[in-house]
């Protein structure tokens, strides 16, 4: 166990979680509504500090990023636990297992290990990902404080639940992340993810105003975020915050405990992606339909081919430092 980041000590040995947006309440014994987060004689202390429950080797591209370092590969860990609740969640076994099982397990990692592994493995970057990364901020922040120093970039996979305090201060050390805008509907995340919208969308802004690279995902569900009225209104969303955002629009596939709708079509992809780039949004990707095209990087300059992309197999045909090799036009990301 560490002491917790961010809470506030209380009478009668409460305290006040300030790490994310619901910011719990929670009595001596209990634990907040992530479920790793425990009040322990009027302290707060994170589970799962040091119990990593998933380590993979992954490429970049499927976080996603296709604006960070294409083709490198990212060491990619997370601990259990979630401040979110959905019920499409793709990983739901370990991110809430802690809620379902009332304990928090994995292997020992200490930040030391993962940066050692993450170097020995020849990876550009260490992602904190499969789980929400905020929930175990002190891990991450710890972790990446050392491979920031060790010349490592810094990824976050994360559903944007986090207060500003918390950013803030892991931002010199967090170089990029994608964060899912599940849907601009806030009875859409109250009732499937247990959360609010409006925190979400100010996280995005601060992550764009700090100056970290951002990516956006969002999954589309039929029947519940995929009128093109909503679809508008997250591409304008999105490109009032910075036209030079990613947007990844992905499809659904039945899972956890939403099994009563069929994957999404993928003409409502390429629906999107039309909307996307009406809404003036530079470069709009299609996620779970390898060798549709809308994968690839085009110059919104000249609209040359600078990378093609089928699944996680990259290929640069126009592009050089970052740079399109016809009319020499910037691409917006991290490409050294």
């Amino acid at each position: 166990m560490k002491e917790a980041y961010f809470y506030d000590k209380l009478d009668d040995k409460k305290v006040c979680c300030r790490l994310c947006p619901h910011a719990c309440l929670i009595a001596e014994n209990k634990t907040g509504f992530c479920c790793v987060r425990k009040n322990i004689g009027g302290m707060l202390y994170s589970m799962n500090y040091d119990k990593v429950i998933a380590e993979h080797i992954d490429p970049v591209e499927k976080k996603p990023l296709f604006h960070v370092l294409p083709g490198s590969r990212s060491y990619s860990i997370a601990a259990a636990g979630c401040n979110f609740t959905c019920r499409h969640c793709q990983n739901a076994d370990i991110s809430q297992f802690p809620r379902d099982r009332g304990v928090c397990i994995g292997e020992p990692r200490l930040p030391e290990a993962i940066v050692a592994a993450a170097q020995k493995n020849g990876c550009a970057s260490i992602s904190y990902t499969y789980t929400e990364p905020t929930i175990y901020y002190e891990l991450a922040a710890d972790t990446a404080k050392l491979a920031a120093d060790k010349g490592l970039k810094n990824i976050f996979v994360s559903n944007g639940y986090i207060n500003a305090g918390p950013l803030k201060q892991l931002s010199p050390y967090l170089h990029a992340a994608n964060i899912d805008l599940k849907a601009f509907s806030d009875d859409f995340y109250r009732t499937i993810c247990g959360s609010r919208l409006e925190p979400v969308l100010e996280t995005i802004r601060l992550y764009k105003n700090l100056g970290i690279w951002i990516e956006i995902t969002t999954l589309i569900i039929p029947g519940l975020n995929d009128s093109p009225e909503m679809l508008a209104a997250t591409a304008g969303f999105i490109a009032g915050v910075g036209r030079e955002i990613p947007w990844h629009v992905t499809a659904f596939y039945p899972m956890h405990l939403m099994t009563d709708r069929g994957p999404t079509q993928i003409e409502t992809l390429l629906l999107a992606r039309d909307i996307g780039l009406e809404a003036g949004l530079r470069y709009v990707y299609t996620g779970n339909i390898p060798g549709s095209g809308g994968e690839n990087t085009l110059c919104h300059s000249c609209g040359s081919l600078l990378i093609t992309r089928t699944g996680y197999a990259i290929a640069p045909v126009g592009f050089n430092h970052g740079k399109c090799s016809g009319c020499g036009a910037a691409c917006a990301g991290i490409f050294t």
